[in-house]
């Protein structure tokens, strides 16, 4: 059934624009000593945030007016694209290395996280693939789960050698919804959660940073003036915050305690300055982005519709949840920002552009999502 006259979902526009604009005031408030410090203006990342809005909702415009089943046809070339930008983050003269890590590639004035476009990327990419192949080859072996899994493994080194595990542990994950989704057979699902964690085991031991990062959850007290300082910070910024938080803009930790005010650590500082409830709030908001994405998917016409969909609504989710339990010491630091609410103008344009697809699916649903 094709009900090209139907609305968008509204709703989840409507909780998307809120997630924007409680994002916009924490960082307008967690940036101001950060921003006069490192930039000589208590509103840079304020106004830089401002910028990736914009693009951010020209793109979710357009894109929620252009029919996503276009993107179909396109998969491959976006797809080789975005493998090529993780490339050119290694060549010099493009690529750009930020404490240690090169994720970032430079042309003229403008910046990009090259992996933040490889995630729409990949789902697009693996929906077009499994909607194609029919459930029953993708539950097979050699046709299913070994295609699968050398897609990942392309994607997979290239981000591990910027390196940046906690994006290589979300694209994972969203690569591992959209094959449930597909039908994929239950045993090789086993198979690939299993071979996940042998491969983050590996992962930790290769490297110390990563150890010390998994020691540190283990024991918040282990290496408080060094690798567990972040921690530390983080657990005091939202155990100070209480039921109500201290206030907007009443943050102390964000005064050159917290590191990473405006992007990893954000939740910290908004914790500590609406308290429980503002982050009950958050929560509560996420939870209802995955309802009604879900929903979207559920409904969607069509598989690509349906996997690109559950994509999406993965990406948002997994992201957002990874953030919150990381900042309140439910698992290991992983320096993944949190959607439409951390810094970050590629994350933040990327990730509208996204949403545009997924209300662009609503509009064709078997039924009113409204």
């Amino acid at each position: 059934m094709n009900n090209k006259g139907n609305n968008i979902d509204r709703s989840l526009l409507v909780v998307i624009l809120i997630l924007l604009c409680i994002g916009l005031l924490m960082v307008a408030s967690a940036g101001v000593l950060y921003g006069r410090t490192r930039f000589g203006d208590a509103y840079y990342f304020f106004k830089q945030q401002l910028v990736g809005l914009s693009v951010g909702l020209v793109l979710l415009y357009i894109f929620s007016r252009i029919d996503y089943r276009v993107w179909k046809r396109f998969v491959t070339p976006i797809f080789f694209v975005a493998l090529g930008l993780l490339v050119l983050v290694f060549v010099p003269g493009f690529g750009t290395t930020v404490y240690g890590a090169a994720r970032w590639v430079q042309f003229g004035p403008f910046s990009f996280q090259p992996s933040e476009v490889m995630k729409l990327a990949i789902i697009l990419y693996l929906a077009a693939w499994l909607s194609n192949k029919g459930k029953r080859k993708t539950a097979d072996f050699f046709e299913g789960l070994v295609p699968f899994l050398a897609i990942l493994s392309i994607v997979g080194f290239l981000i591990i050698k910027q390196p940046d595990t906690g994006t290589l542990g979300l694209i994972f994950l969203i690569s591992l919804s959209i094959f449930f989704a597909s039908g994929a057979n239950i045993k090789h699902m086993m198979y690939l959660f299993l071979g996940g964690l042998a491969s983050l085991f590996i992962l930790i031991k290769m490297a110390p940073y990563r150890m010390q990062r998994f020691l540190v959850y283990m024991n918040p007290e282990h290496d408080p003036q060094g690798f567990g300082y972040q921690m530390t910070q983080v657990l005091l910024a939202i155990g100070s915050g209480g039921i109500f938080g201290a206030g907007l803009g009443q943050s102390r930790q964000k005064f050159n305690y917290l590191p990473e005010p405006v992007t990893d650590s954000i939740f910290a500082v908004l914790g500590e300055e609406l308290g429980l409830v503002g982050t009950t709030v958050i929560v509560t908001l996420f939870l209802f982005v995955a309802y009604r994405g879900l929903r979207i998917a559920r409904f969607a016409p069509d598989e690509f519709g349906k996997f690109v969909a559950v994509g999406i609504v993965s990406w948002i989710v997994f992201q957002a949840f990874i953030n919150m339990a990381a900042i309140s010491g439910l698992i290991p630091l992983t320096g993944i920002p949190l959607p439409f609410i951390s810094y970050g103008g590629t994350s933040l344009a990327v990730l509208l552009a996204s949403i545009g697809i997924l209300l662009n699916i609503s509009k064709y649903s078997t039924l009113n999502t409204r």
